[in-house]
């Protein structure tokens, strides 16, 4: 992926809204508190000692990421420039794997005390655990150290890089979900995407072809069953508390929960869609949607460049439709320097750090990766005018920039998931009564809270 999504810098530059989950009263509240605590704070906290942050001696650091081969030469460029930029700081970047191979290595180095990264990426749903831990440095003395502008991310994804008002990481590489579609087949068939969640079954089964034998030809959309963050949105959108706000329990269980799972599940059952799960799911998902063998995919809006290389007719980009709201999350990863280290690392890596978020190097992700700037600044510049003269598409991510929200962040989402991942795909794929398997992982998912 080569040409990128600056569309959804503006993304995380407007995100302004609560944590999934929560009720936007509540969270403006939160928010006002938040802004008066920050302002209150700056008028009688002591001025950060600088000195204690800066680098003095030469060091060389690493940095675990996750970015894989086709990213290797950005990665290089990046590093050399940092690298050349300064006398002192040698940074050597490491690919480790998958966000889940760097958590596990990560934990276990913590947990080991030794072999630390001085610069890791973490996946977005990850913060609160690792805040939690300890695991991560708190960054905010480092920050006002170095007179970082935090307020040109976004609240946000301000909130969603903090910990219990620590800024544990900050803003990385960033996402969201959309819904992709063959615009030729739209025009042909003379239809839009709904925008409400209640007209999905009529529209699927206007797009969805069979044949003579009942088989499905052609699906109205693919549902990646690998990751529950392409179908949590169809529960949040119609009011479900992923996690409620004791914080210990679920209402994946509740009637309006049931109805979104059936809802799905008829899909399936009807044909008009497939849950994609198991082995190579995600690269057979979108063959299938370049072979014309499916109207729609629900994917990351980071691939859009790989999807249009790749196909021979148009691509659009749709938004979720919604109910109760029309929201979309954050997805993607952060940056954060492990608490272990020691002091004249920590400080090494953080100068590190606010290279790879500067709003120059925003650019170059942008340019080269399939992930958008995470900087407002960066929507002045000349190259973002001309992405979005190039990128129509993107118009409806632009249109709903107010609706994107942060992950839900608990230290336990990431036990929570895996247990909503796996009775989902039960469910559907072996046909089981929703209401009893929902019960049933809901008991599971309440004793992981609790445990927390």
């Amino acid at each position: 992926m080569k040409k990128r999504l600056l569309s959804v810098i503006l993304v995380l530059t407007v995100c302004i809204t609560m944590l999934a989950g929560c009720g936007k009263k509540e969270t403006e509240e939160t928010n006002n508190k938040a802004e008066t605590k920050s302002e209150t704070n700056q008028e009688t906290k002591e001025p950060v000692d600088a000195s204690k942050y800066e680098v003095k001696e030469p060091i060389t650091i690493k940095w675990w990421h996750a970015l894989e081969e086709q990213y290797s030469h950005v990665v290089e460029k990046v590093v050399n420039d940092f690298n050349s930029s300064q006398d002192l700081i040698t940074v050597e970047a490491e690919y480790i794997g998958s966000y889940s191979d760097v958590n596990e290595a990560l934990v276990a180095a913590h947990a080991a005390g030794t072999g630390l990264p001085g610069v890791v990426v973490a996946n977005t749903p990850y913060v609160a655990e690792y805040g939690a831990s300890g695991l991560t440095e708190d960054l905010t003395p480092y920050i006002e150290a170095a007179g970082m502008d935090m307020n040109d991310f976004g609240l946000g994804l301000v909130n969603a890089t903090s910990y219990e008002g620590k800024q544990v990481s900050v803003p990385f590489l960033i996402s969201t979900q959309v819904m992709y579609y063959n615009v030729d087949m739209a025009k042909e068939l003379g239809v839009t995407i709904p925008a409400k969640i209640d007209d999905m079954d009529e529209f699927l089964k206007s797009v969805s072809k069979f044949n003579a034998d009942g088989t499905t030809d052609v699906y109205g959309t693919i549902i990646p069953g690998w990751d529950q963050w392409y179908f949590e949105t169809f529960y949040l959108n119609k009011g479900v508390n992923i996690i409620n706000e004791d914080g210990i329990s679920t209402d994946l269980d509740s009637e309006t929960a049931v109805e979104v799972a059936n809802m799905i599940k008829g899909w399936c059952d009807n044909g008009y869609a497939y849950w994609a799960t198991g082995q190579d799911a995600s690269s057979i998902m979108r063959q299938n949607f370049i072979d014309k063998k499916a109207f729609s995919v629900l994917h990351t809006s980071s691939l859009y460049n790989t999807y249009v290389d790749k196909c021979d007719f148009e691509v659009g980009m749709a938004w979720y439709p919604g109910d109760k709201t029309n929201n979309s999350e954050v997805g993607g990863c952060v940056l954060l320097v492990p608490s272990k280290n020691d002091q004249d690392v920590k400080n090494a890596s953080f100068k590190f750090l606010e290279y790879l978020v500067s709003e120059e190097v925003n650019m170059t992700w942008a340019t080269d990766t399939g992930y958008m700037p995470t900087r407002k600044s960066v929507l002045e510049t000349e190259e973002a005018q001309k992405f979005l003269a190039e990128k129509p598409a993107f118009q409806a991510i632009f249109d709903n920039l107010d609706l994107i929200n942060p992950r839900i962040q608990h230290k336990a989402w990431s036990q929570l998931a895996e247990i909503w991942k796996s009775y989902m795909a039960e469910t559907i794929i072996e046909k089981m009564d929703v209401k009893e398997q929902m019960g049933n992982m809901a008991e599971e998912i309440n004793e992981v809270l609790e445990d927390q």
